[in-house]
């Protein structure tokens, strides 16, 4: 069988809409590579792409978007409530089928080169690709942001993997590795109080204290005028969407705030949401394997 890998790029850009159909154009004109989905948020002022192809594909389509990224993103003009350090900021590859996380690693470390040798754009491998165990949470790598990378990469500990130890002028510094499927998962509330969603978000991400494998953050809608708690799921199997929204909904109460709704950004396993339909239907003695019928349909 032919080996299957995702990738899901995240660029600086989520607002300019003839930046954002030039790189979906580019997302679908390579072979072998086929663009599932993707999305741009004003607010985040960030795209997610989701693509899916073979080894070969994969990395063509990943060098031609980080190239058109650097040449149409100016990370010396981008402003956005999301985290970032470069215009193509983070490039995380998953396995999916007949392909290992040993796999999508060698694979990130030849993106990686490539981009590196061709665009002079320094590299951070993080995740499962990590060079070292302080690289690997990829919040740790990207701390400082763009303006502050340049003097963050002066410290012998933060030399990039690939390249000299300065960021790109325009297009700064991306990160890449592999990784299990993440969930990009946001709970918006009805406050336009940005502390609440910080309070909140303080509250969940494992770093501070929370639950292990949530990342979270308060940011601000402005075209809602509503503040939201953004989080990416590293692992919903060990922290399942519904313990976050729950935890939010009852933070939330003390401030006498409510939950408006909640979204899914690109694509999510199917298990990740069934989870969510088995917590809040109380389904006993539910089986995922032999009661959903796609799975009986797909094996």
């Amino acid at each position: 069988m032919a080996m299957l890998i995702e990738c899901i790029p995240n660029f600086s850009e989520g607002r300019d809409q003839k930046v954002i159909e030039g790189l979906v154009k580019i997302a679908k004109e390579v072979a072998g590579v086929m663009l599932l989905d993707y999305s741009s948020d004003p607010s985040h002022n960030r795209s997610v792409f989701t693509l899916v192809g073979d080894p070969d594909g994969i990395q063509e389509v990943v060098f031609k978007l980080v190239k058109y990224a650097s040449e149409h993103i100016d990370m010396t003009k981008q402003k956005g409530e999301h985290p970032r350090m470069g215009a193509t900021d983070v490039v995380p590859f998953v396995p999916i089928k007949d392909a290992s996380t040993a796999d999508c690693v060698e694979l990130s470390k030849k993106v990686a080169k490539r981009i590196n040798d061709e665009l002079q754009i320094p590299i951070f491998l993080y995740d499962e690709s990590a060079s070292h165990p302080n690289r690997k949470n990829l919040a740790k790598v990207r701390k400082g942001q763009f303006e502050g990378m340049a003097e963050k990469m002066r410290d012998p500990e933060w030399q990039p993997d690939f390249g000299k130890p300065e960021i790109h002028p325009t297009a700064g510094v991306t990160a890449i590795g592999a990784r299990m499927p993440l969930v990009a998962f946001n709970v918006n509330l009805d406050t336009d109080n940005i502390e609440i969603a910080n309070k909140i978000a303080k509250i969940v991400r494992g770093s501070s204290g929370g639950f292990a494998y949530c990342k979270g953050i308060g940011v601000m809608l402005e075209e809602r005028n509503i503040a939201q708690v953004s989080m990416n799921m590293v692992n919903f199997e060990k922290t399942p969407l519904y313990r976050t929204l729950e935890t939010i909904r009852f933070e939330a109460k003390r401030y006498g705030v409510k939950i408006l709704g909640s979204e899914v950004i690109g694509l999510t396993p199917a298990k990740a949401l069934i989870d969510c339909a088995e917590y809040y239907l109380q389904i006993e003695n539910f089986d995922y394997n032999k009661q959903v019928l796609e799975n009986h349909l797909l094996n």
